[in-house]
């Protein structure tokens, strides 16, 4: 059942927990659901890069906390969801915009182009770049997933401290997938600390 928890509620509520009950399962049928609803995300030219590996296999959980700093949660969250990104995310605009078309959300005409657009942009742009793009778009996609999974009322916690080379040998990435960030999901078995933001005046200016 769909909580209806304000958002800004959830926002405060959210906290990095990193003890977990190891006898909690979640099911693949919740995280599918969870992921699906959290790429409502935008991201650049609607390229959605990001890729998914649900980790829920202790024995592996196990394994990738080898090159992950041997950190607690991997090991005893319900799953793991590691966050990639693909660089060859353009190479599905023309299957991303005719499904804009098909959907009545533009003419062919427009889509057409765009798909082009992309397809020209992006294969064009420098390995940084592309890089640099689908971090970007991974960050957005990943704090929907913490705040849908809050609302469901399972916790998490993103890591970005693990040895991504290692990650991508263990799992046989592709050149273009690019490991970026591990969520770990599970029921909390000990409350987050809370922690201090700077002062809004500290972050925020106006411009003169």
């Amino acid at each position: 059942m769909l909580s209806t928890t304000p958002l800004k509620q959830i926002m405060q509520e959210r906290k990095s927990v990193r003890k977990y009950n190891a006898n909690i399962k979640i099911s693949r049928e919740t995280i599918v659901q969870l992921l699906q609803d959290a790429t409502s995300a935008p991201s650049s030219s609607n390229m959605q890069p990001w890729r998914f590996i649900v980790i829920d296999d202790r024995e592996i959980q196990k394994n990738i906390n080898f090159f992950s700093f041997n950190q607690e949660q991997i090991e005893t969250a319900s799953a793991i969801i590691a966050v990639i990104g693909d660089t060859e995310m353009y190479l599905n605009a023309k299957e991303i915009y005719a499904k804009n078309v098909e959907l009545g959300y533009m003419p062919e005409e427009i889509a057409n182009k765009l798909a082009q657009d992309a397809l020209t942009m992006y294969g064009s742009a420098s390995a940084k770049t592309l890089e640099n793009i689908v971090h970007f778009d991974a960050g957005l996609v990943s704090m929907q997933i913490m705040l849908l999974a809050k609302e469901m009322g399972y916790d998490t916690v993103p890591m970005g401290g693990f040895d991504k080379a290692k990650f991508a040998e263990y799992m046989e990435l592709p050149a273009n997938e690019v490991p970026i960030l591990l969520l770990a999901i599970g029921e909390a078995a000990a409350p987050a600390y809370g922690s201090s933001r700077l002062s809004i005046d500290h972050i925020v200016r106006f411009n003169k």
